[in-house]
């Protein structure tokens, strides 16, 4: 990802330059064994250029940032009806909890973090490179 940045209304709090922007999801049977594992697989992701061209450098390798944010509606389940079921989403105190130890795991590695806002309408834009886009679940699915 070359940039990105998270708006709320027409103020800009939070933006990055090359790096991952990470939508965490957190549901309803989500731990810290959970976030430990997200935030250790996005730090040492391999998916960025080396000198070769080839996607063999971490985040942590590149110095890349990271903009999180929490994004509960990645747990919309539209398989029924024409109406997203958030039934599987942590409730805003569990999701809020968790989401936070999460930035903590980020920041203790040293990699430069910018976040959106809990619960609050925002805008995102994303400028991806290739595009590379990865899916991680913590539960392992796929």
């Amino acid at each position: 990802m070359l940039r990105a940045q998270v708006s709320v209304g027409d103020e800009v709090v939070g933006e990055i330059g090359p790096g991952f922007l990470v939508l965490l999801g957190v549901g309803k049977t989500d731990t810290i064994a959970d976030a430990d594992y997200l935030a250790a697989k996005i730090l040492g992701l391999r998916i960025f250029d080396d000198e070769s061209g080839k996607m063999n450098l971490s985040l942590t390798e590149t110095r890349g940032a990271v903009l999180a944010i929490s994004q509960f509606t990645l747990y919309g389940d539209v398989r029924t009806g024409r109406r997203p079921s958030y039934d599987d989403a942590a409730p805003p105190a569990q999701a809020r909890e968790l989401y936070e130890y999460f930035l903590k795991k980020i920041r203790d590695a040293g990699v430069h973090l910018q976040t959106g806002r809990f619960q609050a309408a925002m805008r995102v834009e994303l400028v991806n490179d290739g595009p590379v886009t990865i899916l991680l679940d913590s539960k392992r699915v796929f």
